[in-house]
């Protein structure tokens, strides 16, 4: 499944497998895993922590930013909205930063600036609600990781991948918009405001724990940052198609992508 999704990264598409003799790039994928030498493992490959522990430790996590921005603004303190716009930019970066191109904070200065400025606007409440809207995501983008890499093991050829994982991505989406909904009702902000800006955060962490590439993802955030009220719908529904197209590629859920050179996309 990496050599596939590895293949695929590359521009190797099953017609160019059919060059090769193999009906698609998951038959040309097994040649090559069986004509690779492989030696012993290494001894000093770190140990990582039971995948059970490090998920409760990731939720544990992700719950910070709700916990933290609820309690600061039950004890009415002045920087409320803004400590809740920190810690929601903040819950970007831990994932991990796996996007290609250059300026690789540029996503994240941008989310961060969107956020601010949203709460700046519309008020604490916002900041509350996209605090607690972290964990949701969280276990949202986990469980679309999990059923992905299970869609690809199962899939015998890249189109049939793509034609699975544009549904899940969906159905996830759509089970997050209405955690964020919830959210937004919780802390009493505008859902018309909290609901959009929490999407598209959303698919920014998805994106770029994915591996895609930032440009979009930047020019999306940028958008947001537009004083009109349709702007950060705009830049939700732009980067919703983003994401479909960036996300049903296999090359996106494998386990260790290959390097991109600069000026390839995702």
């Amino acid at each position: 499944m990496e050599i596939a999704a590895g293949l695929e990264a590359h521009g190797i598409t099953d017609r160019t497998a059919a060059r090769f003799r193999h009906r698609d790039v998951f038959g040309l994928a097994e040649e090559l895993y069986a004509r690779t030498p492989r030696g012993d493992a290494p001894d000093d490959v770190p140990v990582r922590p039971p995948a059970g522990t490090r998920a409760v430790r990731g939720f544990g996590y992700a719950l910070l930013p709700g916990a933290l921005a609820l309690g600061a603004a039950a004890a009415g303190m002045p920087g409320a909205g803004p400590l809740a716009a920190l810690l929601t930019a903040a819950a970007l970066v831990w994932p991990g930063r796996n996007a290609g191109g250059r300026l690789p904070y540029a996503a994240h200065l941008l989310a961060a600036a969107a956020v601010g400025w949203a709460v700046h606007r519309h008020g604490p409440a916002l900041g509350a609600a996209l605090a607690l809207a972290v964990a949701p995501g969280h276990l949202a983008a986990a469980l679309y990781a999990a059923r992905a890499r299970r869609r690809l093991a199962g899939s015998r050829a890249l189109e049939d991948f793509a034609a699975g994982a544009r549904p899940l991505l969906a159905g996830i989406l759509l089970l997050f918009t209405a955690a964020a909904t919830g959210a937004a009702a919780v802390t009493a902000a505008a859902p018309g405001t909290a609901v959009p800006l929490a999407v598209l955060l959303f698919l920014t962490r998805l994106l770029l724990r994915h591996g895609a590439h930032r440009t979009p993802v930047a020019a999306a955030l940028a958008l947001a940052l537009v004083p009109d009220p349709a702007a950060v719908l705009a830049a939700a529904a732009g980067l919703l198609v983003h994401a479909f197209l960036a996300l049903s590629r296999a090359s996106a859920h494998a386990r260790h992508r290959p390097h991109r050179h600069q000026g390839e996309t995702a």
